[in-house]
């Protein structure tokens, strides 16, 4: 084997140091570069999982939100429709109040108009009756004056 190694040239104490030379530098560049980089790969690794994972969780919460939405809506459209339904009977009501309250009103007023017409002609009647009177006695006066001229 000697042989073979001087026949290629090769120095035997020069290829050993050569060989711990290597493993030397294997175990720098292993212990300072490759585990570093293995555990930068594996916090990356990691970092990434939970990125899909609340990507995940966050498309289920955005999923569950709508859902909520969706019955929040419905809820608040049912709640509008049974607020304009019990408006619109409390202003039918309120109209049909205030209607007969100005029916009332009316009644009232043609009521007290007819009673102040029926005085007034009675007063006028009143009125007329002693005009009336007086000029029958003023002219049964002068019919006797006549008489007794």
């Amino acid at each position: 084997m000697g042989e073979l190694f001087s026949t290629f040239g090769i120095n035997v104490s020069l290829l050993i140091a050569q060989i711990i030379n290597f493993g030397v530098l294997l175990l720098a560049l292993w212990y300072f570069l490759y585990r570093p980089v293995l555990s930068m790969i594996d916090a990356r690794q990691r970092k990434i999982e939970e990125g899909v994972q609340n990507a995940e969780a966050a498309t289920t919460r955005l999923k569950e939100i709508e859902g909520e939405r969706d019955a929040v809506l419905k809820q608040a459209s049912l709640s509008a429709e049974e607020i304009l339904a019990t408006s619109k009977s409390r202003a039918q009501e309120k109209a049909t109040q205030t209607l007969a309250d100005a029916s009332n009103r009316a009644e009232s007023i043609v009521s007290n108009a007819q009673k102040q017409a029926e005085e007034a002609k009675t007063q006028a009647l009143r009125e007329s009756q002693a005009e009336i009177s007086k000029a029958a006695i003023l002219a049964a006066e002068k019919i006797l004056r006549e008489k007794q001229s």
